[in-house]
């Protein structure tokens, strides 16, 4: 660990932020400074828009209302009918076709209308954008996640939906799509898509996450 590493909420084992009311706040705590944090004022500040105020509602009433109740499908379909959304966008890897199709027939049995792109539609050589050769190992195809963003906002979609696009091409989608996106499956090809699996498996069988690099 480096002597100039910087404390954060992550390095917190105190929680006094989740409490009523605490005085044993970590020095680097940025609630217990609230008074003076520009920050959080700006944030806090930010709700008032129209949008950021009716999604955090929205979520709250989902979190409220079905907290431990319903699986994230399910949450999804509540918060986008408390948010009135109609189109439903759907971003998915083609090695997750099968579900995807599943996932829409669901969100059509509740009445939304659905619209999904493969990430391999419009795909390309992968050496025309620049990627090397041997990348081609694994399939000469690129996926083509700003391909996806792009159909998708042509079709005006009220709310995406991402099913495991891999790591990078996730990010791609997420900077061009214009409608607020949330992630049903994130791609793991090791651990059948449960990412959090090394997490908590650190100290056995995923310790070698733990060791330093040379």
């Amino acid at each position: 660990m480096k002597d100039n590493m910087k404390f954060t909420c992550i390095d917190c084992n105190v929680k006094a932020c989740n409490k009523k009311c605490s005085d044993n706040w970590p020095v680097f705590c940025p609630t217990a400074h609230e008074g003076s944090d520009t920050i959080l004022s700006e944030a806090l500040q930010l709700y008032n828009d129209e949008t950021n105020h009716n999604i955090m509602i929205s979520a709250a009433e989902v979190e409220y209302q079905y907290y431990g109740k319903m699986t994230r499908i399910e949450e999804t379909i509540a918060f986008a009918k408390k948010m009135n959304y109609k189109k439903i966008g759907i971003a998915t890897c083609i090695g997750l076709l099968d579900e995807s199709t599943i996932l829409a027939n669901i969100l059509r049995q509740h009445s939304f209308e659905v619209f999904g792109v493969s990430c391999k539609a419009g795909s390309v050589d992968k050496t025309s954008v620049g990627i090397r050769e041997e990348c081609t190992k694994v399939g000469m195809k690129i996926c083509n996640p700003i391909n996806q963003a792009l159909r998708l906002n042509e079709e005006k979609t009220d709310l995406n939906i991402v099913m495991g696009l891999c790591v990078g091409h996730d990010i791609l989608f997420f900077k061009y799509s214009l409608a607020p996106t949330t992630t049903l499956v994130v791609k793991d090809r090791v651990t059948c898509h449960n990412s959090a699996a090394p997490l908590y498996t650190s100290n056995s069988y995923y310790s070698k996450l733990m060791k330093p690099e040379d």
